[in-house]
This record gives structure tokens, sequence and C-alpha cells, in this order.
């Protein structure tokens, strides 16, 4: 088991989320739903002032959010959530909503808004919690990186996360990284065989690490790896490594 021993590295560093636009997510004008985009947000807010506190936290209020651009069908959706004020029990943290047009990489705002969240008393937070930090750079060491939660509904009866969910976040993970590359339609080709090195656990935190390792005429070769991480402790785990061949799609599919 593969671990990093200094969270702190991890923690001062803008978190994000990236899904797509499905037809589920979306209205009947087939731009994506109001509460949909919040959801995201809340819960990059949530992961965004977790980590840097290394407490346990729930959502006080937001401020007014507009949206100014919608999120279609097929788009990408990013949300970076950064820390920009610490408090004695609280987290201001300001979440930004990028809709981007996988082939074209046209990139629009959607909206921006800023969270904030109140530590729950108990001993598993400790004050004060640490100064605002720095305004670093996702993706800085070229890589795509990805964060997301393990939810209840994701777990087995040991509390462990499902090894089909985590299949289908490295796969997404893979989709997201090889169509940024080429962008063009891509589906999956082939995935290596995959080890599943340590458990991930209800609660944690799941960080996706992909990058191109290879690229043809036709298709991208793209290395996942799948992290998981303690939101109180900051242990973080290897838990696999993955690589998947992705293909482009001809016009008629």
């Amino acid at each position: 088991m593969t671990q990093i021993s200094d969270p702190e590295t991890f923690a001062s560093s803008p978190v994000q989320l990236i899904d797509t636009v499905f037809p589920g997510d979306t209205n009947h004008h087939g731009t994506l739903f109001g509460g949909v985009a919040l959801a995201h947000m809340d819960k990059i807010a949530f992961l965004a002032a977790a980590r840097h506190a290394r407490a346990q936290f729930v959502t006080a209020c937001s401020d007014r959010i507009d949206f100014e651009a919608p999120g279609h069908v097929g788009d990408l959706i990013e949300a970076t959530g950064r820390v920009v004020r610490v408090g004695n029990r609280s987290i201001d943290v300001e979440v930004e909503l990028v809709a981007e047009a996988p082939v074209t990489g046209e990139r629009r705002l959607c909206t921006r808004g800023k969270f904030t969240l109140v530590a729950e008393k108990g001993a598993e937070t400790h004050l004060p919690f640490p100064p605002v930090p720095e305004a670093g750079v996702p993706g800085a060491d070229g890589k795509l990186h990805m964060v997301d939660m393990v939810f209840p509904m994701q777990t087995n009866h040991y509390g462990s996360l499902f090894g089909g969910d985590a299949l289908k976040m490295m796969g997404r993970a893979a989709f997201i990284a090889s169509t940024r590359h080429a962008r063009r339609p891509m589906i999956m080709g082939t995935s290596d065989r995959i080890d599943f090195k340590s458990p991930i656990r209800e609660g944690e935190m799941i960080e996706l690490i992909s990058h191109v390792l290879m690229a043809g005429g036709d298709s991208v070769l793209v290395g996942v790896e799948l992290w998981a991480e303690n939101l109180l402790t900051g242990e973080r785990r290897h838990s696999a490594t993955a690589k998947f061949t992705m293909v482009t799609m001809d016009p008629s599919r």
C-alpha cells in the first residue's frame, strides 16, 4: 500500500469535480438543471473546506448565484473550489462552474458563487484552522486531477466502494483526458488488468489522476491512478492504477 506522508501538500491545492451533462441532468430545453449545478458546487465546496481544515463541515449559506450561461447535453461541467476565508469555526469557499464543449474546447463560465461552511463541534475539530492557502493552479503537474466522494449507496455491506463504481469513475477520467487531448468523440476500446490494492471507505474522498501516455491517429492511451483520502486525517492510499485505450468514433458512430 502506497501512502503520501505530507497531506498539507494536497490540502492547499484547489479541488476540481468534472462530470458530463447527461440527458437525465437536463430540463426540457436540453440544458443543465440549476439544482444539479448547485449540487456539484456544494459538494466541491465541502470537499475543499474539509480537505483544508480536516474537520466535519455542514453548509451554512451561499451567496446569491446568478447563472450566466447554460450547460448543454454532452458538455463537460467543471466545478473548482478554492478556500478564500478562514474564520474561527467557518470557512468560505469560492466555487466556479464552467461548461466545456468536449470536441471544440469552447469554455463558458456558467456561474460563480461563495459558500460558507461551519465545522461541527467535537473532538475531531482542531482549532484554529490553517490560514488561507496561496492560490494554486489545478493540474500544474500536467495531469488531470478530479475528485469525488464515496456515499453510502456506492458501498457494499463492508462499507467500502463497489469495484464497479470505482471502474466507472476511472473510465470517466480516461474519457475526459482523452477527449481533451484529441478533441474528438471518444469511446473506450480496451482496459488493461486492474488490481485493487486498498479499499475506499464510505465518506472518503476519491482523487483520480489521469494523463495521456501515448496518442495515435485514432486512439489515445490514458493512465489513471485512483487514490483514497481520509478527509479528517489526510491519510492517502493508492487504491488502483489502470490503463485505458480510448478510440475515436467515425461520423456514423
